[in-house]
């Protein structure tokens, strides 16, 4: 009978490749395989791909590439994974619980075709986001709110995580996976969760100091200095942060703006204004769905230039990791432009990776493409940009560069 072979074969981190094999089969059969995974509200995500078995029966999603007709064709191993699209519109697959796994459920059927057909053979993984020996620890240190992980050896590096402006909370994906490889990780909420405010209408970087003291003061901390990585308003963030603050060593900036956006920022008796905006720029792609990619003004141009970050001011190691296909602000753009006035002052402490295809919602691999959500600003459902393979060869290739990043500043 057609089994299903996995490796790692009942459970493996988020963030690592799975191979899928299926065994059984007659020669060259046709069938379609589909993943399926439900997140923690019961919203289902599902993928399905065509393909057709060796002559010795035997199919290999490394060695077989998928035919036309379903969610993804090539050779594309992880592409039942990364091609999961939700069923509900607009939804978003996001991983609140780390402490569970996701549970991935795979099914064989006999022949291609719209309707599946004989069921062939079933198996499920668990896809887990803290390993073995990973401590999570609630935090709630005077003003901070976060999350610290701590992997099972010390001391070590240290990094703070810090999400963008998409709904408020505490996002702990990222800062669980990033402790598996050995850093002490915080995720840190800076609005929107338990007693943070609800709606800011100013944001205190005293906040972000008070989290950045904390790490530097753990005992399991490694210092001298901590890394940032930060994602949207989260690397705008970052890069204030590396600007105001001392003993920051690395940043990692995940399609940031180079400048202050959504929410100004306050320190001490400085308020720096956020970036503006021009609403007749919006672009209406339907009813629905804006194109709002043009509506910043150019943080390098006045008056816009108020809200530039003074990145010249920072001593820490600078990356920027950019989407070329960004609809929310042209991160990419904003990227070159900020490394031209670092190099003009001498500046050696940057470098870019820029993507072809790679939309806003840049997150670890394996994670499926996020491409229409809501705008922060405006408040309605706008293109993030992206195509989903492109996305995903971009996730997959971004995300050792940024261990590698950390594990040579920190």
């Amino acid at each position: 009978a057609p089994s299903i072979r996995l490796s790692p074969a009942a459970r493996s981190l988020f963030d690592e490749p799975l191979a899928i094999a299926v065994q059984g089969l007659g020669p060259l059969q046709p069938v379609t395989l589909r993943a399926s995974l439900r997140d923690e509200t019961g919203e289902l995500f599902q993928a399905c791909a065509r393909y057709q078995a060796g002559h010795d029966g035997e199919l290999d999603l490394a060695r077989y590439p998928a035919l036309p007709g379903g969610s993804f064709c090539g050779l594309e191993p992880m592409g039942l994974l990364w091609a999961l699209q939700p069923q509900k519109p607009f939804w978003w697959l996001v991983k609140r619980d780390v402490q569970t796994p996701f549970i991935l459920e795979l099914e064989v059927f006999d022949g291609h075709g719209d309707t599946p057909r004989q069921l062939l053979a079933q198996a499920q993984h668990k896809r887990a986001f803290l390993w073995d020996g990973v401590r999570r620890v609630p935090v709630r240190d005077k003003r901070i709110r976060v999350t610290l992980f701590l992997p099972p050896e010390e001391p070590f590096p240290g990094i703070i995580d810090i999400h963008g402006y998409t709904g408020g909370g505490l996002f702990e994906h990222s800062a669980s996976l990033l402790a598996n490889h050995g850093f002490a990780t915080l995720a840190l909420a800076y609005y929107r969760y338990e007693d943070l405010p609800q709606e800011p209408t100013e944001i205190h970087l005293e906040y972000f100091e008070e989290a950045l003291n904390y790490m530097l003061h753990h005992p399991q901390v490694k210092g001298p200095g901590v890394g940032l990585l930060g994602y949207t308003k989260g690397a705008d963030l970052c890069l204030a942060m590396a600007a105001f603050l001392k003993n920051i060593t690395a940043v990692v900036s995940l399609n940031g703006s180079m400048a202050i956006t959504i929410v100004p920022l306050c320190h001490k008796d400085k308020t720096i204004p956020v970036l503006a905006i021009n609403e007749q720029r919006v672009k209406v792609i339907d009813s629905n769905i804006l194109d709002l990619s043009d509506i910043f003004m150019s943080p390098f141009q006045a008056p816009g230039n108020q809200s530039l970050i003074a990145l010249e001011k920072a001593e820490a190691q600078l990356l920027f990791i950019v989407g070329q296909d960004v609809h929310f602000f042209k991160s990419d753009y904003y990227a070159t432009e900020v490394c031209k006035l670092l190099q003009a002052q001498g500046k050696e402490n940057f470098k870019i990776l820029s993507y072809p295809g790679t939309g806003h919602c840049i997150d670890p691999p394996f994670f499926p493409l996020y491409p229409t959500g809501n705008h922060p600003i405006l408040h309605k459902w706008a293109v993030m940009g992206g195509e989903p393979g492109a996305h995903s060869k971009a996730q997959l290739h971004a995300w050792p560069q940024i261990l590698a990043f950390f594990h040579k500043y920190l």
